[in-house]
């Protein structure tokens, strides 16, 4: 218990940590006015069997029930305040810092780790620990400094009721971590579970179109089924785990409970205990583990708690790329990647590959799919870092810049475009966050969408739903660019950015590609002849190795992937039904 609990205030930040050990300190004083009851109850019995009541008694009982009342109510107030603050606030800045902590991991992880585990571990978990884990921990906390207070106060009255009262306490508490153990064999299948369940339903959502295209919906529902049927199974496995340990835990206190009166009687029969002593222990009996009944219910959460505090910190603890360089401006931005090597689950996708890549020069990266096109590219923008060999840009190894400023030399259009959701103006201003109106609408007008964005209800205050889901692939394509225009860098990689445009957008995509790429370095990965033809250089890949190089009169020339490439280009642009 004490282990789930350190566990937790060490995942909290130093300022929420400050916050719940106050409301653990004003626990301590909320179990001290809570158990004054004992002496009021000490003192109102006293004076009836012994037929004193008078002004004073009645004045003392009712100051100290109503210091016990108040003080305790004051108290409480204070210390809920500090345990939600301090709980939800740890979970929003612990989200944050998950979200911080993912743009610097290599974008392997995001390939090996699918994208339910992250989404289950951000919301369910994280909203699990803000909801229960404060307050789970602070009632087991306070319930068993409310008991060891009123258990201490017993020896103040007989020490042999405080001898069994700290015996009852002892087997309380040893039995708590039976019950803990119990839960610890079903926590992985529950958090496993529901990390299932969410990333079927991602899956499922997002893939709905190819679903139904192919008609495979009894299928996929039947995953869905089968990850709320492991989902329902293991929570009720959780609570049948939990039940019977937890029932075991209140049985041992009402019988420490039962003990306690019968001792306190026996000890008055044989006249070792005054009537006033054993009527308050009998009162006592009844109070010492009602706190700690109510704080036993919660220990079978800490051990969950437990694992989910350990889902997040296995996120943050994974090892992240070095970004602390230094802040670099580059003299030119000629790139060279010099006998690069780089494998993927120990498969080799780049093999001792060397580029030149001048300043201000188109480059057409082509080649069969899974050569390891996108691959250069990522080790160009250092999503990746090379395992041998090195990526210079202006004679600089790329991990000797700051992430931040390396990233300031380069904007991206990919094929499958992500927009936020959020108005078209701060999708296109996503590209430089302080950018004025006027520079939004400059922007959207070279890329050839000022025009469909003025004809959308709101114009640029149109909403886009998420991932752009309210716009067609051209569309889309074309906010990007404006976006990448927006950011203006030096070095634009377009990987495939034309590949499933339809012919409508076609030509307003290549009016907006022009305009981002005027006066840039430019690297592409494209399967279009007129797209490629112009390049300064087309470097065709195959299996890890670049196989040829050269311009499109040199390599159409020769023997090779390239040509055969064109040829096929050529038949597919000319085929058509007779």
């Amino acid at each position: 218990m004490l282990e789930m609990i350190k566990k937790f205030f060490d995942f909290c930040d130093q300022k929420n940590r400050n916050k719940l050990y106050t409301a653990v300190v004003l626990g301590v004083f909320e179990a001290i006015f809570g158990a004054m009851k004992i002496p009021a109850a000490f003192v109102a019995i006293g004076a009836i069997i012994n037929q004193e009541i008078n002004t004073k008694s009645i004045i003392l009982v009712i100051a100290l029930m109503l210091m016990s009342t108040v003080g305790k109510m004051i108290i409480n107030r204070f210390s809920y305040m500090l345990q939600t603050e301090g709980g939800y606030d740890t979970c929003a800045r612990k989200r944050i810092q998950i979200a911080e902590h993912l743009r610097y991991l290599p974008m392997g992880y995001f390939n090996d780790t699918s994208l339910g585990h992250i989404t289950s571990v951000t919301t369910n978990t994280m909203e699990q620990v803000g909801d229960i884990a404060t307050r789970a921990i602070m009632m087991v906390l306070q319930g068993s400094i409310t008991t060891i207070v009123i258990g201490m106060g017993m020896f103040f009255f007989d020490w042999r009721i405080g001898v069994i009262a700290v015996i009852g306490i002892t087997v309380f508490f040893f039995w708590n971590k039976v019950t803990n153990y119990q839960v610890a064999k079903v926590a992985d299948e529950k958090l496993e579970s529901d990390r299932d369940i969410v990333g079927v339903i991602l899956e499922f959502i997002q893939g709905i179109a190819e679903i139904r295209n192919y008609n495979i919906i009894a299928m996929n529902t039947s995953r869905v089924s089968k990850a709320i049927d492991r989902k329902v199974k293991a929570d009720i496995t959780a609570e049948l785990a939990a039940i019977p340990a937890v029932g075991v835990q209140m049985l041992i206190s009402k019988l420490t409970g039962v003990v306690i009166a019968g001792a306190s009687v026996y000890f008055y029969l044989t006249g070792s205990m005054e009537l006033t002593y054993t009527i308050t222990m009998l009162m006592c009996s009844f109070m010492v583990f009602e706190a700690l009944d109510a704080a036993g219910i919660y220990t079978a959460l800490l051990k969950i708690i437990g694992k989910g505090v350990d889902l997040a910190n296995e996120i943050t603890d994974l090892p992240q790329m070095d970004i602390d360089g230094e802040d670099i401006k580059p003299i030119n931005r000629n790139i060279r990647l010099e006998n690069v090597s780089f494998a993927y689950e120990n498969r080799k996708i780049i093999d001792n590959v060397t580029l030149d890549i001048k300043e201000n020069t188109t480059t057409a990266i082509v080649g069969p799919s899974g050569g390891g096109k996108t691959t250069i590219t990522s080790l160009i923008a250092r999503f990746w870092d090379v395992q041998e060999g090195k990526v210079t840009l202006g004679g600089r190894d790329v991990r000797e810049y700051s992430f931040d400023s390396l990233m300031e030399n380069f904007s991206f259009v990919f094929q499958r475009v992500y927009l936020f959701e959020d108005t078209i103006a701060n999708n296109i201003r996503f590209g430089r966050p302080d950018a004025s109106m006027d520079e939004v609408i400059a922007a959207a007008k070279k890329a050839s969408c000022h025009d469909f964005i003025m004809a959308l209800p709101d114009g640029y205050d149109t909403l886009v739903g998420e991932g752009g889901t309210s716009l067609s692939g051209g569309e889309k394509q074309r906010i990007a660019i404006a976006r990448a225009i927006m950011k203006d860098s030096p070095i634009i990689i377009l990987d495939e950015a034309t590949a499933n445009v339809d012919p409508e957008n076609e030509k307003e995509l290549t009016e907006a590609i022009e305009n981002l790429t005027r006066e840039k370095t430019i690297i592409m990965i494209a399967h279009r002849l007129k797209t490629v033809r112009h390049a300064d250089q087309i470097v065709v890949v195959d299996k890890g190795h670049i196989v040829q190089k050269g311009r499109h009169e040199d390599l159409i020339n020769q023997e090779g992937i390239y040509r055969n490439f064109i040829s096929g280009r050529k038949q597919a642009v000319s085929w058509k039904i007779s």
